[in-house]
């Protein structure tokens, strides 16, 4: 479903500013893989995440969705293909529009431009039932401007916008790191019920290692840049969070960063 060749991401090359973002990053998913991307700060996540999405180009390398070359595809046409949520939950979302409003440019995101009305009353029962899933009253709220709403609840809808056209690729920026512990929790039980459900091809990064232990079949360790280890299914239900930081000692000989990737 995603296969990334040797891609290498240099910023401000050639000056003192010179940083090497990403040094030959190999990754293949199947579909239906959920891997959960940690490391500390500086090591490559978000710019992995971006190459994805189209926001950046690699220098060197080749980015496929389902067998598709898309490494010079804007990101506006990868769009059509690519669900994102980001970490700030106003991020994914028109604060200004009402619910119902988000949820059709959303819907529409996949289909062909017509002049006909963005809502219909067959479309606003299909926003109603997604909106029901989330457990949360918002189906009753389709007029709710979205810019109201608790970051929890902002979070839900752009987890929900991202997802209810199944896009081949999601793609998940610590989209629960800055909500409060318990909205932190809902939004990881909807992740997981969401992805488990359609069976989505899931990307998701975070600095929270016992949440990147529990989601998902595979869990991605990088650093400088380098995905330095990549934990299949079967080994990754074995392991601690004590573990990890054994593994990353042996690997680099020094101990990880203790920044929040320790800490939450």
């Amino acid at each position: 479903m995603l296969e990334l060749y040797q891609i290498n991401k240099v910023f401000n090359e050639g000056t003192l500013d010179e940083k090497i973002a990403l040094n030959q990053i190999n990754l293949s998913l199947k579909k239906g893989d959920f891997v959960t991307v940690i490391g500390s700060n500086g090591a490559g996540k978000s710019t992995l995440m971006n190459i994805i999405s189209g926001v950046l180009t690699p220098d060197i390398g080749y980015v496929k969705i389902n067998g598709e070359d898309v490494t010079s595809m804007p990101e506006y046409k990868r769009s059509r293909f690519i669900g994102r949520v980001f970490q700030d939950p106003m991020a994914g979302t028109a604060p200004s529009m009402t619910i119902e409003e988000n949820l059709a440019m959303a819907y529409a995101r996949t289909k062909k431009r017509t002049l006909r009305l963005g809502v219909t009353k067959k479309r606003r029962e299909f926003f109603r039932q997604s909106l029901a899933s989330l457990h949360l009253g918002l189906e009753e709220r389709l007029n709710a401007k979205v810019g109201l709403l608790s970051g929890g609840e902002r979070q839900a809808i752009s987890l929900l916008m991202a997802t209810f056209t199944q896009p081949e690729i999601l793609l998940l920026d610590e989209h629960t790191a800055a909500l409060d512990p318990a909205r932190g929790k809902l939004i990881t039980d909807l992740t997981r019920e969401i992805v488990e459900k359609s069976n989505l091809t899931t990307i998701m990064v975070t600095h929270n290692m016992q949440q990147a232990l529990e989601l998902g079949n595979r869990l991605i360790m990088m650093d400088k840049g380098q995905i330095i280890l990549d934990i299949r299914e079967k080994e990754k239900k074995e392991l601690t969070i004590d573990d990890l930081l054994d593994e990353f000692h042996k690997i680099r000989g020094e101990q990880l960063a203790s920044d929040r990737t320790l800490l939450a």
